[in-house]
């Protein structure tokens, strides 16, 4: 990645343009050029590979704009998994790949279209090298496994009440709540997300899962703002369209145990709301966190709003989240003053910027 250039929404934006034409020609192409496909799969699995076309389109032009394959690989790497475990195999995503670079090459063109075709053949240089599986996130030699293990279990059999009792039990004999975000809660939602991927969990267990989570963060809150003020003040939140909303909320109540007034804003906020609290709130840090990178032109538009606006001058903006794991230092591009990964980081490194009054 070029770390000179600024983030930019434009080098994808084309592709986004023609991505439905674009997917629907390369899926016409494949199951013409592959007749074996319609009698696997069926009408049904025409379909899905119509939708997995258009994902990979658009994570393909989030590459692009952040100029980074890196992302492009990450979910190329993802799918990989996220298929094989649904039967199917990564050599029809190879040629599925391969399809979708010669409709790009006639069907897009010029700057745009050569460095789609490049980041498509750096991701199908790499693919045979990617996991065809991924380890669980459950540690067993992490600090707290036991109770992760247990508290996951309970999430799994649908025992939110047993869970629940399993962390309030734990904090009354004296399990810090930042243990309790940091090596219970935040292991279990990615082992959460894992189970899905490999087809182990529908989606109703997986948002069953996060909604019992959130709701027994709620129960901890009389703990979390029993503390004392002495910090500034935080505004934590997502963009526009993104309802992965758990990860930025317990990096605010890690902020609010560290003595800030924190205002979380929750998932899917509007720019101009955003910044509208950040001026009211004279707020002296802005969290905003992205699970895919399908948010990151929202992120950086917000960022440009924040930093234009004369009453936010000043503010030290982090970004965070699973999104920003891949390619640690985009922060740099988007504007923004920092990336941590976990909400611990996230509270050392605002301090430290605080105390610097300066960029990281």
């Amino acid at each position: 990645m070029n770390m000179d250039q600024p983030f930019r929404k434009g080098p994808g934006e084309l592709l986004r343009q023609r991505q439905a034409a674009l997917a629907e020609e390369l899926v016409r192409r494949q199951f013409a050029a592959q007749p074996e496909l319609a009698r696997r799969y069926g009408a049904a699995g025409r379909g899905k590979c119509l939708q997995d076309a258009n994902f990979h389109l658009a994570y393909l032009a989030d590459a692009m704009d952040a100029g980074d394959p890196a992302i492009f690989i990450s979910y190329a790497a993802w799918a990989k998994v996220m298929l094989g475990k649904r039967g199917i195999p990564a050599e029809d995503l190879a040629r599925h790949l391969e399809f979708t670079r010669a409709v790009i090459q006639t069907g897009l063109g010029g700057e745009a279209g050569a460095l789609a075709v490049e980041y498509l053949n750096i991701g199908l240089a790499r693919l045979s090298s990617l996991p065809a599986d991924i380890p669980t996130y459950l540690n067993a030699e992490a600090p707290q496994a036991g109770l992760a293990r247990e508290y996951f279990d309970s999430l799994l059999m649908g025992e939110r009440h047993i869970a629940s009792r399993l962390i309030l039990n734990a904090v009354a004999a004296g399990v810090p709540i930042k243990e309790i975000y940091l090596h219970v809660f935040q292991p279990a939602q990615y082992e959460v997300g894992r189970l899905w991927q490999v087809n182990e969990i529908s989606v109703a267990q997986e948002h069953y899962c996060t909604a019992a989570t959130q709701l027994i963060m709620s129960q901890l809150y009389s703990h979390i703002f029993a503390s004392d003020k002495h910090a500034g003040t935080m505004v934590g939140t997502c963009v526009a369209g993104d309802l992965h909303e758990i990860g930025v909320r317990m990096v605010t109540d890690f902020f609010e145990m560290d003595g800030w007034n924190t205002f979380y804003l929750g998932a899917s906020m509007p720019a101009q709301a955003v910044v509208d609290t950040v001026a009211q709130r004279h707020a002296q840090v802005l969290g905003i966190s992205s699970a895919m990178s399908a948010h990151f032109g929202a992120i950086c538009e917000l960022i440009q709003m924040v930093r234009a606006h004369t009453a936010c001058q000043g503010v030290k903006i982090l970004v965070g989240g699973y999104a920003f794991l891949v390619e640690p230092d985009l922060w740099r591009k988007m504007g923004a003053d920092g990336c941590a990964p976990n909400a611990q980081e996230a509270i050392t490194l605002a301090n430290r910027l605080m105390a610097e009054g300066g960029r990281t």
